[in-house]
C-alpha cells in the first residue's frame, strides 16, 4: 500500500493534501524508434551492396553509423525476444518461433516475466511505448479475442499496439489487431498495403502524445512484416524492377559483392562464397526457370523498395514535428534472407511448408500475379543467397548467411562520425543494454516483484563516436533447429546440422572471422586445439543460457497442442456465431487429416453466404450456401476442388456440412444435410497447412477463400453453432459423425 506523505485532519479544512511524484525522465532525453526489418539479408540495402533502392535507409547510414559485424539468431522470434530483452532466446524461452510449443523451458512460445524487455523498462521510467507492425512473441493459440493476453504487446509493456500478432500475414488483406482485439482493414482506401498502414499508425500514436504530453519521450517498436513472405508491392514499384534482375543471380552477387567492398562494408581481400548446394549456375536453368526466378526477385525488390518509402515517411515526420536531432533510431533485420522459397521459388510460399514443389512451367502461366493480391510468392535460393552475400547458408542456419545481418544507428545530437563504419562484433542481445545505458539506467534485479535474469548483452553505446576501440563482446553463441555456433575474440567455429543426425558426428568448421567475413578459410584442421576449445566453450555457454536439450524439430512442433487449457484439448470445437477472426494457432487445424464441419443454421431460400472460412486466396477451405445449394470449395494454392450439392438446402432449421476423409496423400470429400450425403468428391491432395490466414464463421473477411463469392459474403440467416470434429486416426465416416454427436450432446 502506497504511504500517504500528507496530514489527515477531521475534516479537509485541517488537512494537508499529498499526491505521489509522477515519474518522469530527465529533461532532454531522447526519442527511441527501433525499425526491424524481416527476413531481409546482409547485402540487401543499397548502403550494404545491393542494387535495390533504399535511399531512406541509406539515408539513415549515411547520417549516422553503419555497422558491418552485426549478428542475430537466424530466427525472427527468437531475434525479437533477444532484442528486447536484452537476454539469450534460449534464456528466455523463445527458441523457436512462438508458433511451437515443446514443453522444456527453453520453448514456451513466450517470453519469461524473469525477463523484462526495454518497453517495460522504459514505460517504468515514464516514456510513451509503441508497438507497430509484426509481434510474434506470443504463442499462437493465445491470440484469439478470448486471450489469454498476458503475453500480447500491451502486457508486455506497451502502451498502445497495432499490426499482427503471426509471423506474417498477406499485405492486402492483413490480420490486424489494435490494442487487445482483431480489427478489419480499413476499407476506405482500394490500393491498400500494410506497410503504408503501419506507419500511418504509428505516427498517430506519436501524435496523440506529443498533442497531450509534449515534453514526454517515447519508444517506437516499429516491425514491418516485410521482407517476409509473401512478397507483395504496389503495382508501380512492380514495374519498376521489371528486367532488373535478368542477368541472374550469379552475375547480380558478384555486382553487390563488388560493390561492397567499393562501399567498405566488407575488407578488400574478402573471397566471395560459393554458390550454396542447391543453387544451380544461372546459365543453367530452363528458359521458364529464368523468367519466374527473376519476376519473384522483382517482386521482393518492389516489396523492399517500398518499404523503404514508408520508412522515408516516417522521417519525414519526425523531422516536420521537429524530433529529428534528439531522435535514437537503429534499423536492423531479424535473420538473413530465407530460404524458404525451395530451389525455384514458389507462387505460393504455403507450398514450403506443405513440402510441394513448384511447377514453374504453370507458375509462368501467371507471372503477372506476382507481387500482387492474387500471389504469395518466395524467391528462390539464388536469389537468396544474393541477399546474405558475400556469405554462405540462409535464415535458420547459424553461418554467416543466416545471422550476420544489417545494423544502423542514428542519434544526430550525438553521433559526430557521420556515415562512420563499425566492424566490432555485437549481437542482437546487445541492444537493450545499450539502450540502457544511453540513458543512464540500469536492469533491475526485481521488477514488478519477480526476480530478472542477467542481461547477457554487452552495450556498443561506447562506439557512438570511439571508431578504433576493440569490441567489448567476449564470447556469443548461436543455436536453430540444432545448427550450432560460438564467437570468440575474433574466430568463430560452426556446425551445420541434418535432421536427426547425430550431434557427436557432425563436423565443426573454424573461420577467423575478422579476416574471414565470408567464412570460406575453415581452418579446423590447421588449428585443431583452438577448433577443441571452442566447441568446448559452446558447450559451456549451452549449459549457462539453457540451450539444452538439443531439439531439430520443426513442422511436427507447429501448432501443437499443450493438452490442458489449450484451445486445441478437445477433439470438437464449437464455435458460437458471432465470433471473432480467429488466427490460425487457434483455429481448428484441419490440414493433414480427416475432418468433420456442421453448421446449425436457419435460412430462407434467399439467404446464402459463408458458413465457415479458413485460409486464403492462396490456399483454404470454405463451406458456403449460394443459389440455395451447398458449396465446399478446397482450394489447393490456386487450384479449386469445388463440391456442389445435388439437392437445394431447405428453408427453416438445418444442419448442413462436409466431411473429408484423408487417404494420404488423397482424399473424398462428402457433403452432408440433416445428416445425409448429397454430393462426394475425390481430392488428389490432402493440405497439410492450410495458409497462415486464420478462420471466420458466418463470413470470409479477409482475401477469399472461393473465387465463388466476392468476400466476405456474409451469411445472411441465422448460425447457431458450427461445430468442427477431428475424428480419431482410422475413424470410419460413421464413427466420426458419432463422435461429433457425443462431444455436442455434451455441451
Amino acid at each position: 500500500m502506497e504511504k500517504f506523505e500528507g496530514v489527515i485532519g477531521k475534516t479537509y479544512e485541517d488537512s494537508t493534501p499529498w499526491w505521489p511524484e509522477i515519474k518522469q525522465p530527465p529533461a532532454g532525453s531522447p526519442n527511441i524508434v527501433v525499425i526491424l526489418l524481416d527476413d531481409t539479408g546482409f547485402a540487401h540495402l543499397g548502403c550494404y551492396g545491393s542494387s535495390i533502392s533504399t535511399p531512406n535507409m541509406d539515408k539513415l547510414a549515411e547520417e549516422g553509423l553503419q555497422f558491418t559485424n552485426f549478428h542475430t539468431t537466424a530466427l525472427c522470434s527468437p531475434t525479437r525476444a533477444c532484442l528486447l530483452t536484452g537476454r539469450n532466446h534460449h534464456t528466455v524461452g523463445m527458441r523457436a518461433v512462438s508458433n511451437m510449443r515443446s514443453g522444456f523451458p527453453h520453448l514456451r512460445g513466450r517470453v519469461t516475466k524473469h525477463a523484462a524487455n526495454i518497453a517495460e523498462l522504459l514505460r517504468d521510467e515514464g516514456y510513451g511505448t509503441y508497438c507497430v507492425g509484426k509481434w510474434h512473441l506470443t504463442p499462437m493459440e493465445e491470440t484469439s479475442g478470448a486471450g489469454p493476453f498476458d503475453h500480447w504487446p500491451t502486457q508486455s509493456g506497451f502502451d498502445r499496439f497495432y499490426g499482427f500478432l503471426q509471423g506474417e500475414t498477406d499485405q492486402f488483406h492483413p490480420e490486424l489487431t489494435l490494442d487487445n482485439h482483431h480489427i478489419e482493414r480499413p476499407g476506405d482506401k482500394e490500393d491498400y498495403h500494410l506497410s503504408e498502414d503501419l506507419v500511418e499508425n504509428a505516427c498517430k500514436f506519436i501524435n496523440d502524445s506529443k498533442s497531450i504530453y509534449p515534453e514526454q519521450p517515447f519508444f517506437l517498436y516499429l516491425t514491418f512484416g516485410a521482407t517476409h513472405a509473401p512478397h507483395q508491392a504496389p503495382e508501380e514499384y512492380l514495374k519498376k524492377y521489371r528486367g532488373k534482375f535478368d542477368t541472374g543471380w550469379d552475375q547480380i552477387r558478384t555486382e553487390w559483392f563488388m560493390k561492397q567492398k567499393e562501399l567498405g562494408v566488407i575488407p578488400a581481400d574478402t573471397v566471395l562464397a560459393d554458390r550454396n548446394p542447391g543453387v544451380e549456375e544461372w546459365d543453367s536453368l530452363g528458359e521458364n526457370q529464368k523468367v519466374f526466378a527473376c519476376r519473384l526477385q522483382e517482386a521482393f525488390a518492389a516489396m523492399l523498395d517500398h518499404t523503404d518509402a514508408q520508412i522515408g515517411s516516417l522521417l519525414e515526420y519526425l523531422d516536420d514535428m521537429g524530433l529529428k536531432e534528439n531522435t535514437i533510431i537503429m534499423l536492423l533485420s531479424d535473420n538473413g534472407a530465407s530460404q524458404e522459397g525451395g530451389a525455384t521459388g514458389l507462387m505460393d510460399e504455403m507450398k514450403y511448408f506443405n513440402m510441394v514443389p513448384e511447377d514453374v512451367d504453370k507458375a509462368v502461366e501467371k507471372l503477372d500475379d506476382i507481387g500482387g493480391p492474387k500471389s504469395h510468392t518466395n524467391y528462390p535460393w539464388g536469389w537468396a543467397q544474393a541477399g546474405n552475400c558475400p556469405m554462405r547458408w540462409y535464415k535458420q542456419t547459424t553461418h554467416g548467411g543466416g545471422v550476420r545481418d544489417p545494423f544502423i544507428i542514428r542519434w544526430p545530437k550525438v553521433i559526430k562520425d557521420k556515415g562512420g563504419k563499425r566492424d566490432q562484433f555485437h549481437h542482437i542481445t546487445d541492444v537493450m543494454p545499450s539502450i540502457l545505458e544511453i540513458l543512464g539506467l540500469e536492469a533491475p534485479q526485481i521488477f514488478n516483484g519477480i526476480e530478472q535474469l542477467e542481461v547477457a548483452g554487452t552495450s556498443f553505446a561506447y562506439l557512438l563516436n570511439s571508431e578504433s576501440e576493440p569490441t567489448r563482446k567476449k564470447v556469443q553463441y548461436f543455436e536453430m533447429f540444432g545448427h550450432r555456433a560460438i564467437w570468440s575474440d575474433g574466430w568463430k567455429a560452426v556446425s551445420r546440422h541434418e535432421f536427426r543426425q547425430d550431434y557427436d558426428d557432425e563436423e565443426w568448421e573454424l573461420f577467423h572471422l575478422d579476416s574471414d567475413v565470408s567464412e570460406t578459410n575453415n581452418l579446423s584442421e590447421a588449428e585443431p586445439e583452438r577448433l577443441k576449445e571452442m566447441i568446448q566453450m559452446w558447450w559451456e555457454e549451452a549449459e549457462k543460457h539453457g540451450v539444452l536439450p538439443l531439439d531439430d524439430r520443426t513442422l511436427e512442433l507447429f501448432r501443437s497442442s499443450t493438452g490442458k487449457g489449450s484451445p486445441h484439448a478437445k477433439r470438437t470445437y464449437i464455435y458460437r456465431h458471432p465470433i471473432s477472426h480467429m488466427p490460425a494457432g487457434v483455429a481448428a487445424n484441419m490440414g493433414n487429416r480427416s475432418f468433420v464441419i456442421e453448421a446449425d443454421i436457419k435460412r430462407n431460400k434467399k439467404e446464402n453466404g459463408v458458413l465457415l472460412a479458413i485460409g486464403g486466396s492462396n490456399v483454404g477451405l470454405s463451406l458456403f450456401i449460394k443459389d440455395e445449394r451447398l458449396m465446399f470449395d478446397y482450394n489447393i494454392f490456386y487450384d479449386h476442388k469445388i463440391l456442389e450439392s445435388e439437392i437445394t438446402v431447405p428453408d427453416g432449421d438445418v444442419k448442413v456440412g462436409v466431411y473429408l476423409e484423408r487417404e494420404d496423400p488423397a482424399g473424398e470429400i462428402t457433403l452432408l444435410i440433416d445428416g445425409e450425403q448429397v454430393g462426394k468428391m475425390e481430392i488428389p491432395f490432402v493440405i497439410r497447412m492450410l495458409g497462415s490466414t486464420g478462420m471466420d464463421i458466418g463470413r470470409d473477411s479477409l482475401s477469399p477463400v472461393s473465387e465463388k463469392y466476392t468476400a466476405p459474403f456474409s451469411f445472411e440467416g441465422v448460425i447457431n453453432q458450427v461445430a468442427v470434429h477431428l475424428p480419431e486416426r482410422g475413424n470410419t465416416f460413421e464413427e466420426a459423425f458419432l463422435a461429433m454427436r457425443s462431444e455436442l450432446g455434451m455441451e
